[in-house]
């Protein structure tokens, strides 16, 4: 994963509360089990007016010029409700977004964003909600800036350093190699017919 320190972008508001993963993405949209190609689906039945025929309606927020390239998502209460997909991460992601500041998330999808390097910060995000400001969010310093003011966030330690550094779970638990290591040279010493049969399976 790409680490996530500091980001400079205006945000893109859908601030309504409980948007759940089948408006994130819907589930015709889900054709396979990839994280790429998903991002043409993202919240297509609001994106669209046509969705078949991908037909953009213009009062939507991602197709409106002035939050073009934005990078942020702005989002209320319950934000990622509904079913624990991860595809809503994964084309919220692919689509461009790196954060999503929100009153509140489903704990499921939060955990789905930090696995797949998507900032979830919980905070009002209306005093955001202006179009063609600049926001700059820090994370070491767990800070968001925008028009002179400084908001603080919190964030957990696990979740921080997995964003920080670019680690999915299993590059998180490789971390503790040298732990799981002593483990289990101890415990091939202490409990040796545990390990018995998966010797015998072991190159000589």
């Amino acid at each position: 994963m790409e680490p996530f320190l500091t980001l400079t972008s205006i945000a893109a508001p859908l601030i309504r509360d409980n948007v759940d993963t089948d408006a994130i993405i819907p589930s015709r949209e889900m054709k396979s089990v990839s994280k790429r190609g998903l991002s043409a689906g993202l919240f297509a039945g609001w994106r669209y007016t046509d969705v078949d025929a991908r037909v953009p309606n213009p009062e939507f927020v991602l197709n409106r010029p002035e939050y073009a390239g934005a990078r942020i998502l702005l989002g209320g209460a319950n934000f990622g409700s509904g079913s624990s997909r991860e595809h809503a991460v994964w084309a919220l992601a692919e689509y461009g977004f790196r954060a999503v500041i929100a009153a509140g998330f489903s704990p499921i999808f939060r955990g789905n964003c930090i696995r797949n390097g998507v900032l979830p910060i919980v905070l009002d995000p209306r005093p955001f909600n202006e179009p063609g400001h600049q926001i700059e969010i820090d994370l070491p310093a767990q800070e968001i800036r925008a028009a002179g003011q400084t908001w603080p966030f919190d964030i957990d330690e696990e979740a921080k350093l997995m964003l920080t550094e670019g680690l999915d779970p299993i590059a998180l638990t490789l971390l503790d190699g040298p732990m799981i290591d002593a483990h289990e040279s101890a415990d091939r010493q202490s409990r040796p017919w545990a390990w018995s049969v998966l010797s015998q399976g072991e190159p000589a």
